[in-house]
């Protein structure tokens, strides 16, 4: 569900689109557009029962070489054992992924910090549908709706809250939930409670501090305590503190930067904090599935995984279909690093895919998409491409666009000789098709926070997975620019020597 609705990354059209369109005032024109990418090659899949382990090996080696992906662990299960826990490719220091990699899932700690949330609900100590404030007395925001959200509107998302009514970059520099929570006291709602989905970050840590206050510990010691360790999830933890993975990659046309991942989850957040690996993710799908260690009643885990009334989202699990088998999923993207898991109830089956990169296309998406084809009995497609194809659409976009800022630097004195005796508003139409890639790139972070259905943008943010494409804009825009610049000063010194005749 966030995977369609708050990241850019899967959606190669929009890439390649918005480039295209900065650069064609510049007069390019390419007839190039990438396609959603499946390689041509095919594996033989089970005719029936469960996959083997060999298989899946085969099937995710030819993954890893056909997305090029730096490192990637992947975990299969069903009902109540491990199928397949591996780690493919190599971390920033060059060592061997493995299933006992450090990986950092984003937001699929979203549907840990719910199974938090509902270990207290089972308790007694919290409950769903009391109002927030009651039992989180220092959560106030400016709004007066506020007061009527409750514990099952934060995790359903559908508090009314959204990026656009608080302030989120004042939340996110805090140091402590406590502190993030502060931070909200100004903001407003979107919708009223209960009334309208969106997705935000805000609505899990609140939740996180909700947990912290009713458990009576930091959200990461109770995480430890009630979830990580009861699944025997050693290798797993809240923020980077006790568990520190390695630098991620960004794909920048084609190749992998090792980069420091842009937050560091400092106030240890329910959101997006969560470390773990393949092997811990194993133990948790199984217990999701409604096998081994089970943590919170089945009523309760049912709970979880039924979709509000609102949108097919509930408790950090949306409802997707994927090679026509009905999932609960989630993805998680980081600026380094990207995952998704998935459970079929209905089959027993779950699947984990992470990795340490992110770029302009999600591959995780596309390689769960075969693990659930085999699980069906079918011959996954293998993956990979887009990401190549959308990057090297952007270089070849790039490139372009500097060869035709040099070729107006270079036309600028014929350019202006033309145009001498001209009127100044028709001197400037001529200038508008080369003014707007600077227009638009003025405009590029406002543009990409409405197709990410306003959530908060920074520009550090898009120096990182968007970079091929930030770049891109960036050197269209300051082609245009140049090319404006020079013809105008060339424009003026023409003028000048006609005056002075």
């Amino acid at each position: 569900m966030k995977r369609k609705l708050i990241t850019f990354a899967r959606r190669t059209g929009l890439a390649a689109s918005l480039a295209v369109s900065l650069v064609s005032p510049l007069t390019l024109s390419l007839a190039v557009a990438p396609t959603a990418a499946t390689a041509a090659s095919r594996l033989t899949a089970p005719v029936g029962g469960e996959p083997s382990p060999a298989a899946i090996d085969t099937y995710l080696g030819k993954a890893m070489e056909s997305t090029a992906l730096p490192g990637m662990s992947v975990v299969v299960t069903h009902n109540g054992k491990i199928v397949h826990a591996a780690g493919y490719g190599h971390d920033s220091a060059g060592r061997p992924v493995t299933e006992s990699t450090p990986m950092r899932v984003a937001s699929l700690s979203k549907s840990f910090t719910a199974m938090a949330v509902m270990t207290l609900v089972d308790d007694g100590r919290l409950s769903l549908d009391e109002p927030v404030a009651e039992q989180l007395p220092e959560f106030r925001l400016a709004d007066p709706r506020a007061r009527g959200i409750t514990l099952r509107h934060l995790l359903n998302q559908t508090s009314g809250i959204s990026d656009g009514t608080v302030d989120i970059r004042a939340a996110e520099s805090a140091t402590t939930l406590a502190g993030y929570v502060a931070a909200l006291r100004g903001g407003t709602l979107a919708a009223d409670p209960g009334t309208r989905w969106a997705y935000c970050n805000v609505n899990y840590e609140v939740a996180a501090r909700l947990v912290e206050v009713a458990g009576g510990m930091s959200f990461g010691a109770y995480m430890k305590q009630r979830v990580f360790g009861p699944l025997g999830m050693t290798g797993s933890a809240v923020g980077d503190q006790e568990v520190r993975p390695s630098k991620g990659f960004n794909s920048l046309f084609g190749a992998w930067v090792p980069r420091p991942e842009l937050r560091d989850f400092l106030y240890g957040g329910g959101a997006g904090g969560v470390i773990t690996d393949a092997a811990d993710m194993g133990r948790w799908l199984i217990s999701q599935n409604g096998a081994g260690a089970q943590l919170v009643r089945p009523e309760s885990l049912t709970t979880m995984h039924t979709s509000s009334g609102v949108r097919d989202y509930g408790m950090g699990w949306g409802r997707e279909t994927v090679d026509g088998a009905d999932l609960l999923v989630h993805s998680g993207n980081l600026f380094t690093y990207t995952a998704v898991e998935a459970i079929a109830p209905d089959t027993g089956y779950g699947f984990a895919v992470m990795t340490n990169g992110a770029g302009l296309y999600d591959d995780v998406y596309d390689v769960l998409t075969g693990l659930v084809a085999m699980s069906r009995g079918r011959t996954p497609e293998v993956p990979g491409g887009s990401r190549q194809q959308v990057e090297l659409v952007l270089g070849l976009i790039a490139l372009a666009a500097v060869g035709l800022g040099v070729l107006g630097v270079l036309r600028s004195r014929r350019w202006a000789s033309r145009r001498t005796g001209s009127p100044a508003w028709r001197v400037g139409l001529r200038l508008v098709p080369a003014l707007l890639p600077v227009l638009l790139f003025a405009l590029y972070r406002d543009l990409i926070s409405f197709l990410m259905n306003g959530r908060t943008v920074t520009w550090e943010q898009l120096t990182y997975s968007a970079a091929p494409m930030t770049i891109t804009f960036a050197v269209a825009a300051a082609a245009g620019a140049v090319t404006v610049v020079t013809r105008l000063l060339k424009l003026r010194e023409s003028r000048s020597v006609v005056s002075s005749r």
